[in-house]
């Protein structure tokens, strides 16, 4: 039992400090800028 929480608290522990260092993705401008149908994106000037 000891080893099953321990493998547990473990991996949560990882997986966390994981998520915390994860570089942060480039994302579009904006929400048009993320469609991909063209007839709905914000037109270009």
């Amino acid at each position: 039992m000891l080893t099953t929480m321990s493998l547990v608290t473990g991996l949560t522990i990882y997986f966390f400090y994981r998520v915390l260092n994860a570089p942060p993705r480039p994302e579009p401008d904006s929400y048009l800028d993320n469609d991909d149908e063209v007839e709905r994106q914000a037109p270009r000037a």
